[in-house]
């Protein structure tokens, strides 16, 4: 018997957010499941979301009205945390999509993963470091590409990272050469699937981000692992000359 499909709420800032994004947005939730619950949230007499207002209907998103109380302040944030938590008080969804570049929203979503909750981030490039690490997983609209032909510029895909530049990362190849140390067994090697899960437990991680529609693409690219295919299955391991220099450190004097 298949499993249960998982419930999402797809909660989006219009302020923050391009209307013309919206299908490739809805095309990437839909592989974590269906999104049940569909808001916009805004001031909708405002003439900044009259591209959001031409998509409403369409996919059938839910606009949520919020009037600017004050100058210079965002009352639709407001409203959408609060939508948020009465949403995971109901108990009856299993994930969150949010879909916005404010790093305010950074407390939201370590609040819905205490509760066991993935929250799937999406924004532009311009979006805030803690906002981009606390979700489950965050993917930078840029990098799903252009949703149509009149899109905004600068919409093209993330152009793939060489070898150098994701050597480069830090903070990526920390994450990989631990995830695959995690995984490997005696021989040094690590099953893909396992690293890929090992990454997912890490920190917010997506491939198409630098550039690369598969994890083992990256990796490959970057230059630092070995890669073996197996009929399905792909294996991957450090690169001979970096694990003879850590054998040499461990070996005794």
């Amino acid at each position: 018997m298949p499993e249960p499909e998982r419930r999402i709420a797809l909660l989006i800032d219009a302020d923050n957010a391009p209307a013309a994004k919206i299908d490739v947005i809805l095309a990437e939730v839909a592989r974590h499941g269906a999104a049940n619950v569909r808001r916009a949230y805004g001031n909708w007499k405002s003439p900044h979301l009259k591209g959001w207002e031409a998509v409403l209907h369409e996919y059938a998103i839910r606009p949520i009205q919020q009037f600017a109380y004050s100058s210079g302040k965002n009352a639709s944030d407001m409203a959408m945390v609060i939508d948020a938590m009465d949403l995971l008080y109901a108990r009856n969804l299993d994930a969150f999509a949010i879909v916005s570049s404010d790093a305010d929203f950074t407390p939201l979503v370590m609040r819905l993963l205490t509760d066991g909750l993935k929250v799937y981030g999406f924004g532009e490039r311009k979006t805030p470091a803690p906002f981009v690490n606390a979700c489950s997983q965050f993917i930078y609209l840029e990098a799903l590409g252009a949703a149509h032909a009149d899109a905004e510029p600068g919409t093209a895909p993330a152009r793939p990272r060489n070898a150098k530049e994701l050597r480069g990362d830090k903070r990526l190849v920390q994450m990989l050469r631990r995830a695959v140390d995690s995984a490997a067994g005696d021989d040094g090697w690590a099953n893909l699937g396992l690293v890929g899960h090992q990454i997912g437990n890490q920190a917010s991680f997506d491939p198409r981000n630098y550039g690369y529609r598969k994890l083992s693409d990256l990796i490959e690219a970057s230059e630092l692992f070995e890669l073996r295919r197996d009929n399905q299955i792909v294996w991957i391991r450090e690169r001979p000359k970096r694990r003879a220099g850590k054998a040499a450190q461990a070996a005794p004097a």
